[in-house]
Parts: C-alpha cells; structure tokens; sequence
C-alpha cells in the first residue's frame, strides 16, 4: 500500500494516533521556526526591484 492514497491516508492515521490529533501542525510549525531566511521583507530594496522585474516582463496583455 506504499505511495498510495490509501496508504496515505493510513500513514497519517498512525502518525495521529502515536502522537496526536495536532502532528501535522506540531511539525509544520518547526520547519516554519526554522526559517531563517526571512524572505522578501528581509531586503525591501531588493523585494521592490525584483517587483518591477515582473512587472515590466508581465505575460498579461495590455488593455
């Protein structure tokens, strides 16, 4: 039943049951406690001109 949905779903049943209804959340929350890049908002300067990059190369047609 590996790599199955079916097995999946029983997988996750069993991780709840050994370690709690809130597993999936416990676990998201220390990859996201991790982090430690911070991502865009680290370098606002930088966040802006990579904004304008996409801008001026937008697929989107003009109106």
């Amino acid at each position: 039943m590996a790599g199955t949905k079916a097995g999946g779903k029983a997988a996750a049943e069993t991780n709840k049951r050994k370690y709690g209804s809130d597993f999936y959340a416990k676990i998201g929350a220390k990859g996201g406690k991790l982090g430690r890049t911070g991502g865009f908002f680290a370098d606002r300067n930088l966040a802006r001109i990579a904004g304008a990059k996409g801008g001026r190369i937008s697929r989107r047609t003009k109106k």
